[in-house]
């Protein structure tokens, strides 16, 4: 089994020294040095090749996400930060994980468990299965396509339900847990007893509210638990 070689970008000296144990742990991971901050992990990356970064989000000098956005080529990322919103602002460079401290070890070895799933940063990523997948529902007395990739948000009000995507809105009479069974998708989270939202779309979130572009949808209390956990493990 190849061993992945990774660094460690942390300026806390006892959350590095956790990494470092954890990673120790792992047979298929080779350490191969801890960095303070981005500037010396730069200078490593220019001198040899890297499979694998732990990377702080909150770093002196250059912040964990601005160093990310200066690499071209950047190895896989695991994000470490005591901080959950950053979680999609961090997916937005597709990192394998986003781990929030004090850092539990089945925690860190369900991120290196999603290595091998993810993408080689090198190589083209094709577009999500639900991007072509479609469901029809029924508008009126016709049967309209609805393509799963293209939903935004699906709002329910009263007996109808409105299927919002960038171009249109679709008005269906149809309960939301009707559509969510329906459509069966995993990008769909419920966040609310009249609100799906989809994950990928989303820009950002807080512990009351989620945003997608300029629209603001609530967290219901009941499902804030849920939400804010998936939001936050993405």
């Amino acid at each position: 089994m190849k061993r992945l070689s990774c660094i460690i970008i942390e300026d806390e000296p006892l959350a590095a020294e956790v990494l470092e144990d954890y990673v120790g742990s792992m047979p298929q991971l080779e350490l191969v040095a801890t960095c303070p901050d981005a500037i010396y992990a730069l200078e490593l990356l220019q001198q040899r090749s890297i499979d694998l970064m732990f990377l702080d989000i909150h770093l002196p000098k250059l912040k964990g996400l601005d160093f990310l956005s200066t690499l071209p080529h950047p190895p896989q990322v695991i994000l470490t930060t005591a901080y959950h919103q950053y979680a999609l602002k961090g997916y937005e460079f597709d990192v394998v994980d986003y781990l929030l401290k004090p850092i539990s070890f089945a925690r860190f070895v369900k991120a290196i468990n999603k290595l091998a799933a993810a993408p080689n940063p090198q190589q083209p990523v094709a577009p999500p299965a639900s991007a072509s997948r479609h469901l029809f529902v029924k508008v009126n007395k016709r049967q309209v396509k609805v393509i799963l990739g293209d939903i935004l948000y699906i709002e329910s009000l009263k007996e109808y339900a409105h299927i919002h995507t960038a171009s249109e809105t679709i008005v269906t009479k149809a309960q939301l847990t009707e559509l969510e069974k329906r459509f069966q998708d995993n990008n769909l989270l419920r966040v609310h007893r009249s609100y799906l939202v989809a994950k990928d779309k989303l820009t950002a979130f807080s512990s009351t509210e989620v945003e997608i572009k300029e629209v603001k949808i609530p967290i219901g209390r009941s499902y804030k638990q849920q939400v804010l956990g998936v939001l936050e493990v993405l």
